[in-house]
């Protein structure tokens, strides 16, 4: 990492070179990552045997990007606490909660979007409308 990542003197090359360490970092360790990667994997999968339309893809990726990055949140939150203390305090149990809700929160909403995608596909391939 820059020793001073606010310092205008940045290069574009540093500045995403820190982004990628980040990701490295956020995804190292994380078991809960493999499991939205083979997730995700699985819906780009259906998407393309569903022949699933423009919209139907921006729609999917989109929630995929979307659960990929509260999880990266989340994992930068678990870090800070772990940088702060290793001991139990109430207000940090909470924020790390909050943490692990929003990655819910982003799971179920891309699981009812993809739900809705991938029935209404399935409901036209089957002649069912």
């Amino acid at each position: 990492m820059n020793p001073d990542p606010l310092s205008p003197e940045r290069s574009w090359k540093g500045k995403f070179g820190d982004a990628f360490r980040g990701l490295k970092a956020g995804v190292r360790g994380q078991r809960s990552f493999l499991v939205h990667f083979a997730v995700a994997a699985a819906v780009i999968l259906t998407a393309a045997l569903l022949r699933v339309g423009l919209l139907e893809w921006c729609l999917l990726l989109l929630c995929i990007a979307g659960v990929l990055v509260a999880e990266l949140f989340n994992s930068a939150l678990e870090s800070m606490a772990k940088a702060i203390t290793h001991e139990s305090y109430p207000h940090l149990g909470n924020s790390l909660d909050i943490g692990s809700a929003a990655v819910l929160v982003a799971s179920l909403g891309a699981a009812v979007v993809g739900s809705i995608v991938f029935g209404h596909r399935l409901g036209r391939l089957l002649g069912w409308w």
